[in-house]
């Protein structure tokens, strides 16, 4: 019976010296989604480049961080709702994609489609850990409430950096647990993908702008303006891709 051992590529090496800079890097992302900044790193397009850019492939993070935004749309962050959790994820799913880019800089097919799936199951995790940490910060604050209404200072800020500090953990946490396995499975399953790459990249690109045009089409019904805005975006974008040529 064939293990996941097997699945290995012959003398693949842990990682360790990547864990560091992918954890640091997602829990930092991750804290742009609720504590701080709130900045929009924690955008999938710009997480992923991060990812690809600590293994020197910021193009093919790129890649997949397009991907990735297009399902991203699908879901928006509002309130104490249930979302997935896309900056940390996609910080991992970027730096999968880069494992074994090709000489044009470009994610390989193989590893282009785990680091998707790699993605989709991180920001779910993402996801479930910050209900969780809301909880962890329900239980610290609740025996604070009369100083905290109070407005006590030390309360206060207390109960920010301990907030701050236990999602930066989560995150990291998070990153290096997914990046691990993600970096050592991308090359053996890039090297025994079996499907033309022409048609493996089709599938994946018009999964992911189903999805996207799904959300895009709900908003437009949802939200004033949002039609003239898309189509402003998209001429100019396309004007620039046009000029760039």
């Amino acid at each position: 019976m064939t293990t996941v051992a097997d699945l290995l590529p012959t003398g693949a090496e842990v990682p360790i010296g990547l864990l560091g800079p992918v954890a640091l890097a997602a829990g930092l992302v991750g804290l742009d989604v609720v504590s701080v900044p709130q900045a929009m790193i924690s955008r999938p397009i710009v997480g992923a480049v991060v990812g690809g850019t600590l293994l020197g492939e910021p193009l093919a993070g790129l890649v997949c961080g397009v991907a990735l935004e297009c399902l991203a749309l699908e879901s928006l962050p509002v309130g104490a709702s249930r979302y997935n959790e896309w900056g940390s994820a996609s910080v991992v799913a970027g730096a999968v994609a880069a494992v074994g880019a090709t000489e044009a800089h470009l994610p390989a097919v193989g590893a282009l489609t785990l680091a998707v799936v790699i993605g989709i199951l991180a920001a779910w995790l993402g996801g479930w850990t910050m209900v969780r940490h809301r909880r962890l910060i329900a239980r610290v604050a609740r025996p604070q409430l009369e100083r905290i209404s109070a407005g006590d200072r030390r309360a206060v800020i207390g109960l920010q950096t301990f907030g701050i500090a236990a999602d930066f953990l989560r995150g990291g946490l998070l990153g290096a647990l997914l990046f691990l396995p993600g970096y050592l499975l991308a090359g053996a399953v890039d090297q025994r993908w079996m499907f033309r790459e022409d048609l493996s990249r089709a599938v994946v690109a018009t999964a992911v702008a189903a999805v996207a045009a799904a959300a895009v089409w709900k908003d437009f019904h949802a939200i004033s303006g949002t039609r003239r805005l898309f189509l402003a975006s998209l001429a100019i974008g396309t004007a620039v891709v046009f000029l760039r040529v």
